[in-house]
């Protein structure tokens, strides 16, 4: 019998300029989802949040750092066999990370943003998903800014969109950090010496000095997190080219709250009750009565993006993977239909 294996990560930061306020509801929902109507066993659901979940003592929980995302998403893996479904759910910020390529050309990697600040890239997902068995799924889930292409951009199905953008009647805000504020607070509280004081005021011209903000970066971030760094910040002949190429077609599947140029929104809902935008229409349409019980990735981030342009959110979701896993059933398996009350 194959295994249903997650990791589940709300980032708050609370306490910290960059609070958010739905993240950890955000997990909480997630799970009852995976646990009620996708079969998933409690023990097999790991939870990451920054923040206590008042007395709720059914479940334990680890502090968010990046040193801890990138331990349990390893646990997974390596407990992963043929068969077996994994989900990696992740609420929170995200960043763009700027650096060139070999031709000088501006390339943007994607992120998001532990508690600690210690990114998780591109490059590191696309690591763990090259260790999978082979007939394995791993999909992830990421509602934060700068979501889509988090894993390989160029796997779009469902991506980039000039829809017409509507106005939300919610309060809601961006869960995006800007890089080079990442780098301040992380000079800032570090105290590194050798970070070059312009370091802050050139990240936002990529153009004109892209390479020196990326050595900068990477001096601090290893100053500080030593070589438990983002493959993306060690140095490039530390990285064996396997890292550095793009997943195969079939490897990996993402659904994404945004495209990789548009903010998530982190809203406050009529009731009082904080969420994000992606993760609530998600699960209202997963939890839709008139649903049946099997639905295409595919189907599914379509429906979601429907519902956000419905809510008047300025986000469309998006889909990365083979045409095949697009058509593929969400999350490997059917899950329990709700049924009406009498």
């Amino acid at each position: 019998m194959y295994k249903r294996l997650a990791v589940l990560v709300g980032c708050n930061y609370p306490s910290t300029q960059f609070r958010l306020r739905g993240c950890i509801n955000d997990v909480v929902d997630m799970r009852n989802l995976l646990l009620e109507k996708f079969g998933f066993h409690p023990n097999d659901v790991r939870i990451l949040i920054d923040e206590p979940i008042g007395t709720r003592s059914d479940f334990t929980t680890v502090i968010p750092t990046g040193a801890n995302i990138k331990a349990a998403l390893n646990k997974m893996v390596d407990q992963a066999e043929p068969g077996d479904v994994l989900v990696f759910y992740f609420s929170g910020h995200g960043t763009v990370v700027s650096s060139l390529d070999t031709d000088d050309a501006c390339i943007e990697h994607e992120a998001i943003v532990p508690c600690d600040l210690n990114l998780i890239t591109d490059m590191d997902l696309r690591q763990l998903i090259r260790r999978l068995p082979k007939e394995t799924s791993f999909t992830i889930i990421s509602d934060s800014c700068h979501s889509g292409g988090l894993i390989d951009k160029g796997k779009e199905i469902i991506g980039p969109s000039t829809v017409d953008r509507g106005m939300s009647p919610f309060y809601y805000k961006p869960k995006k950090i800007n890089f080079g504020t990442i780098l301040g607070v992380l000079q800032t509280v570090s105290n590194v010496a050798q970070a070059v004081p312009e370091v802050v005021n050139t990240v936002s011209n990529v153009f004109q000095g892209a390479s020196q903000v990326i050595n900068s970066a990477s001096s601090i971030f290893t100053g500080i997190f030593s070589r438990d760094v983002s493959l993306r910040f060690l140095p490039q002949p530390d990285l064996h080219e396997d890292l550095k190429r793009s997943l195969d077609e079939k490897e990996g599947i993402l659904l994404s709250g945004c495209q990789e140029n548009e903010t998530s929104a982190d809203v406050v809902g009529f009731d009082g009750k904080a969420f994000g935008a992606f993760t609530n229409v998600l699960l209202r349409v997963l939890l839709a009565e008139n649903l049946s019980g099997i639905i295409s990735n595919r189907q599914f981030v379509e429906a979601v993006r429907k519902a956000l342009k419905t809510d008047g959110f300025q986000q469309h979701a998006c889909l990365y993977s083979s045409h095949e896993n697009a058509d593929a059933i969400f999350l490997g398996c059917q899950f329990r239909s709700p049924v009406r009350n009498a």
